[in-house]
């Protein structure tokens, strides 16, 4: 079979399109054929080996396989699994299950997979687990979002924020702001936030909300949180909710320190601790019925990968881009 390989840390470079022999389905394990997988700012993170990614593999990367969603077909299943059978339809987040969905075939966990919902497009179903289970865990498991709330999301335009903005839609949001790069603005208001801003324009919108409480949020949601915490305190509103999904080392600090404590007014400031597939079943309903759609800038072969994971490493993707061997 195909697989997008890579030995040693560095750029898109780095990546090779090997052929290998077929994985197997050992015991309490799926074979799938893959259908699509979807490109991840985590990917970008393991090839090139930033800081927190070697606390898995310091000298090397510990799976040379990259891709941790995938969407596809179960070809066959090891002694010990029975809540799968050939010919099913299957998704999930592989993220803790060993990844290796940038490949005709990956061989993982039963626990690892779910059943995905009837008329969920195995493109589209690539661009959901990881993304969509950042977005469900954030607002739902973390913020606990309630109706008529305002809402921060900052990078909004990628695939976690997409997903993100729209399900703060349907949770019943009474405000949705997105922040990102000016390129982008134009595909959050389709997605229906209440208001834009350019991300060079940021200082602005938290000196604002520091000026009138009116302008406050109660949840701030931070892809890319690279602020002093001040900035985001002066930003909420007592007894709002931050929640980092991704950003800076300086600041995951910062909000660790914090332990997820209340301060004086009862706002608090956590870290993210995502669960792979948390929220999957849900959201699979979700998108099964038309409530919530991946954003997809485009879907590219096997051979395009590295060309993928530049343009991920650029932040210059728009939603999501899936692998379809």
């Amino acid at each position: 079979m195909r697989v997008v390989r890579y030995d040693r840390y560095g750029g898109p470079e780095r990546l090779r399109v090997v052929e290998a022999p077929g994985p197997n389905a050992g015991p309490g394990r799926v074979l799938v054929r893959v259908a699509a997988s979807s490109v991840n700012s985590w990917d970008w993170d393991l090839l090139r080996g930033s800081a927190l990614s070697r606390f898995g593999g310091p000298l090397g990367p510990m799976h040379r396989v990259l891709g941790a969603d995938v969407s596809g077909d179960v070809v066959a299943v090891g002694t010990g699994v029975s809540r799968f059978a050939v010919g099913d339809a299957v998704w999930g987040d592989l993220s803790a299950a060993g990844w290796g969905g940038f490949a005709e075939f990956v061989a993982t966990d039963a626990a690892a997979l779910r059943r995905r919902p009837d008329g969920i497009d195995p493109v589209a179903a690539a661009a959901i687990p990881q993304a969509g289970g950042l977005a469900w865990q954030a607002l739902v498991d973390v913020a606990a979002l309630r109706g008529g709330e305002r809402v921060l999301v900052v990078g909004a335009a990628g695939g976690a924020g997409t997903i993100a903005v729209q399900l703060a839609r349907h949770l019943g949001a009474g405000e949705v702001v997105a922040v990102d790069r000016a390129a982008k603005l134009d595909l959050l208001r389709g997605l229906g936030v209440t208001a834009t801003v350019e991300a060079d324009a940021a200082d602005e919108l938290y000196a604002a909300a520091a000026r009138d409480p009116a302008r406050r949020f109660d949840v701030i949601v931070e892809l890319v949180a690279a602020r002093p915490l001040a900035d985001y305190r002066r930003a909420l509103r007592p007894g709002g909710r931050f929640v980092m999904v991704g950003g800076s080392l300086r600041t995951i600090g910062r909000v660790a320190v914090t332990a997820g404590r209340p301060d004086a007014e009862g706002r608090t400031f956590r870290l993210l601790a995502a669960r792979p597939n948390g929220g999957l079943d849900e959201l699979g309903g979700l998108v099964a019925s038309g409530v919530l759609a991946p954003v997809i800038e485009e879907a590219l072969p096997l051979e395009r990968v590295p060309e993928a994971l530049a343009r991920i490493g650029a932040g210059a993707v728009r939603g999501k881009l899936v692998i379809a061997p």
